[in-house]
């Protein structure tokens, strides 16, 4: 038998409308990947203090890979927390979860790719502690 609220006509409603109104997986659409959604997602979990039927803006069409990585990531009792909800980097280089991401973390930094991020290979260097500094290329 199916858990509540998942088996009733009101979610099969409302999971028919997120499907219709977005039938493609809104992670992979930020990766530009086209993949189709088999699956809409609560945002935020009912198990976390989510409503059970939010309006579609508190849901997520997904396909199952990306599901089950924000499901084990997030939304499960025993995750850690430590994992991205939503795995990737988009087409110009941001992470399509931004969360716990330092705002300006990359500030000064030229992102055309028209030229090398640094002048120098000085952020391809490994410094440990009483060291000398490696190489990593």
């Amino acid at each position: 038998m199916t858990a509540w609220p998942y088996g009733t006509p009101q979610w099969r409603g409302l999971r028919a409308a997120k499907l219709s109104v977005q039938p493609l997986c809104e992670a992979c659409l930020r990766r530009e990947v086209v993949e189709e959604a088999k699956v809409v997602d609560h945002i935020i979990a009912i198990a976390k203090g989510g409503d059970p039927f939010p309006p579609l803006s508190g849901l997520m069409s997904m396909c199952e890979p990306c599901h089950n990585t924000k499901t084990n990531a997030v939304d499960h009792p025993n995750a850690s927390g430590f994992r991205r909800a939503l795995k990737g980097f988009d087409v110009d280089g941001n992470p399509i979860d931004p969360e716990g991401w330092e705002t300006g973390a990359f500030a000064g930094r030229p992102i055309d790719g028209q030229e090398p991020a640094w002048e120098s290979n000085k952020d391809l260097v490994l410094k440990l502690p009483n060291r000398e500094a490696e190489r990593w290329v």
